[in-house]
């Protein structure tokens, strides 16, 4: 199936984007952002007969705002980034979701404000512990989600040209192909890949890497895809066009695609849809 993100629309509630954009005639939404409501569960429930809904890392919106990273070494920030994705899986549950995907874990907890933009640099926690850490938050999650029938999904990272000359090494994890593999290898296999193709060029360019190599290393735990573009210097979530580079790479059968472009219209995102089907050969069945 093909989703939409209400990631552009951020200064907007969940419920409102969902309702524009079923307007639009597009009724499979990936709940990614949106503004803080006590009421925003019930608000969305109401539309599970005319949406299919499906959650996303940061969702639902928390009343303080943190950053999620289920890699920190933070024992504070680590229990909490557990109970948010412990929460998502039960609004999944609600909405009649059955996948819920979040990023890859950080070397350091970045600040709200730094998201999207250049981190500034400071000291990074151990590579290792920080993925073992992870490894073991997941594989307890999994089992949790296994029990309510949800799919899991973990998002490789980005690194920006800008974070990358700030850091002398990447303080990001599961950016490249070889990690992501390495990490994937020891969580259970109810957890797949989330391969957001914006990230995965972006990251490419700033390591030095072929991004074709992610989709032939992991492609046995790929259960899904993000897509938009950019320039290859930072993740812009830019509109993709037929030619876009990632289309032969991309598996029809996999069932889960999300167009994650941002600052459009809903009329243009139904428009980007349409040529991920056209282009693919699928529908929303």
């Amino acid at each position: 199936m093909i989703f939409v993100s209400t990631g552009g629309f951020r200064g907007k509630s969940a419920d409102e984007t969902s309702r524009q954009l079923l307007n639009e005639g597009i009724d499979c939404i990936e709940l990614s952002a949106g503004t803080y409501s006590e009421t925003l569960l019930e608000d969305l429930k109401g539309l599970t007969k005319q949406i299919r809904f499906q959650v996303h890392n940061y969702f639902p919106p928390p009343e303080n705002p943190f950053v999620l990273n289920m890699g920190s070494l933070d024992p504070l920030i680590g229990d909490r980034s557990v109970a948010h994705v412990k929460r998502a899986l039960e609004w999944c549950k609600a909405l009649g979701g059955d996948r819920y995907s979040f990023h890859a874990g950080f070397l350091l907890d970045p600040k709200v404000d730094e998201l999207g933009r250049r981190i500034i640099n400071r000291d990074l926690y151990e590579r290792n512990a920080c993925i073992e850490t992870f490894i073991d938050r997941v594989s307890h999650l999994a089992g949790i989600a296994q029990e309510e029938g949800i799919t899991l999904m973990i998002e490789n990272n980005v690194l920006s040209a800008k974070n990358s000359v700030e850091f002398a090494d990447n303080p990001l994890l599961m950016c490249e192909p070889d990690e992501c593999k390495k990490i994937m290898a020891k969580i259970p296999g109810n957890v797949g890949l989330l391969i957001d193709v914006a990230h995965l060029k972006v990251s490419a360019r700033s390591l030095g890497f072929d991004p074709g190599g992610m989709f032939e290393q992991c492609q046995d735990r790929i259960v899904g895809y993000h897509l938009s573009d950019n320039d290859g210097l930072e993740d812009s979530n830019q509109p993709f066009t037929e030619n876009a580079w990632f289309w032969p790479y991309l598996m029809p059968n996999v069932g889960y695609y999300t167009v994650e472009v941002y600052g459009r219209s809903p009329a243009q995102l139904l428009q980007q849809v349409k040529l991920v089907q056209s282009k693919l050969s699928i529908g929303n069945v």
